[in-house]
C-alpha cells in the first residue's frame, strides 16, 4: 500500500480529528469505569472491616463515616494499614484506628500530613482519643474533618 493510499482514506482532516477525539473519549471512559470499580471495591472492603469490628468501635467507625461523608463528600473511603480511612487521590486525610483491635484503652481519630490542619503557631494536634461519639464530639469531629479536607 502506498503512502498516498494511506493518506487518502476518504476522511477529511476534520473527520480524522473527530475520530481521534472520540477514540480518546472512549479510552478515558474505560479508565474512569475501572477507577470507579476500584473505588467501589475499596469502599466495600472498608465497610466489611467496620462491620467486623467489636462494639463500641463499630458504632464509632460507622458514625465517623457518616460525619466524613456529610462534611467532606470528596474524600473516598478506603482501608489504610487495615483500618478505615478517608482519602484524596489515594492518600489518607482522616483515619480511624480501633482501640480494641490494637489492644488499647481508646480508639483514635487521626489526620495525616495531607490534612489541611496547619496552624501558624507551628503546633497542632493530629490525633484524638475516642471512647464514644456523642452529639458534642460529633460536632467537634465535623469541624475538624471539614477543616482537614480544606
Amino acid at each position: 500500500m502506498s503512502a498516498q493510499t494511506k493518506a487518502d482514506d476518504g476522511f477529511s482532516a476534520e473527520e480524522r480529528a473527530a475520530i481521534k477525539e472520540r477514540a480518546a473519549e472512549l479510552k478515558a471512559q474505560g479508565r474512569s469505569g475501572k477507577a470507579a470499580e476500584k473505588a467501589a471495591a475499596e469502599a466495600e472492603t472498608m465497610f466489611q472491616k467496620i462491620a467486623g469490628m467489636p462494639e463500641p468501635d463499630r458504632g464509632m467507625a460507622e458514625r465517623l463515616h457518616e460525619i466524613v461523608t456529610e462534611v467532606a463528600p470528596d474524600l473516598a473511603p478506603k482501608l489504610f494499614y487495615g483500618q478505615p480511612a478517608w482519602t484524596r487521590g489515594g492518600k489518607p486525610v482522616v483515619f480511624f484506628r480501633s482501640g480494641q483491635q490494637d489492644k488499647e484503652r481508646y480508639s483514635t481519630l487521626g489526620f495525616s500530613s495531607q490534612a489541611a490542619l496547619d496552624d501558624e503557631s507551628g503546633l497542632w494536634p493530629t490525633a484524638y482519643a475516642l471512647t464514644r461519639i456523642d452529639d458534642a464530639s460529633a460536632a467537634t469531629i465535623a469541624e475538624l474533618v471539614k477543616h482537614a479536607a480544606g
